[in-house]
């Protein structure tokens, strides 16, 4: 029997489907347990579902790049699920168009608000040059702040991780802080999780509400926007 099924992970490890059924079932693995404990915040699927797949490919030894063949799939399809995000946003657009004066203000002030943050933050906690430039794009989407990042002559690997960890997180206490701050509008809940934690967030507040996910994926491709505009722009200041 040991032999059998040494024969059988020999014969998946060498077919790419592997990877993306181990994606799919770590993820819906994860959303059971998210669910079995009352959606609570901490327990945010895209977390466990992160470390669960770290796992595997550590105690398997699976380099990132095998993983990667037969996942890509799943990467591929987030190019149609962020274009989707325009059918809720369609939906409101009655509600853009009229807020969308103070909608392109709050979300350019949160752009500057997030990067020149970060960097401040990084600053006062002795973080290099290096790190640093990873953590001002850290708001916005993976490909847009690795391509910032790469521009300006930083690591593009520590800012794609700078920025999933800033999704999570954004998702799983963006809420709670929201409610703190007595903000009941879905449109202002939307906007500042798009803005905050891009498509982490996004998928968060749509989990919530239409109306909060219609106005976090506007926030988030405006951000994505200004931040590509203005970071290249403002880095020295920045970082002087």
């Amino acid at each position: 029997m040991p032999s059998d099924i040494a024969a059988l992970w020999v014969y998946l490890s060498a077919n790419p489907l592997l990877h993306l059924t181990l994606t799919l079932s770590a993820y819906v693995l994860a959303n059971r347990v998210y669910r079995r404990f009352g959606r609570t915040p901490l327990l945010n699927p895209v977390l466990i579902a992160v470390l669960v797949l770290v796992g595997l490919l550590k105690l398997t030894g699976t380099p990132y790049t095998d993983y990667f063949e037969g996942a890509q799939f799943v990467h591929f399809l987030l190019g149609p699920a962020t274009v989707a995000l325009a059918v809720p946003l369609y939906r409101q657009i009655q509600a853009v168009k009229r807020n969308l004066p103070a909608l392109l203000a709050a979300i350019a002030v949160g752009s500057v608000t997030a990067s020149a943050s970060a960097v401040l933050l990084g600053r006062l906690f002795g973080a290099g040059p290096q790190t640093l430039l990873a953590l001002a794009p850290k708001s916005v989407t993976t490909p847009v702040a690795m391509g910032i990042v790469e521009r300006l002559g930083g690591l593009p690997s520590l800012a794609a991780v700078l920025v999933i960890l800033t999704g999570i997180i954004g998702a799983m206490l963006g809420p709670l802080v929201l409610n703190l701050l007595r903000i009941r509008d879905r449109s202002a809940r939307g906007v500042a999780m798009g803005t905050a934690s891009h498509g982490i967030g996004t998928a968060r507040a749509m989990q919530i509400s239409e109306v909060g996910g219609a106005f976090a994926g506007l926030a988030m491709g405006i951000n994505a926007l200004a931040t590509a505009l203005l970071l290249p722009l403002l880095w020295g200041w920045l970082a002087g």
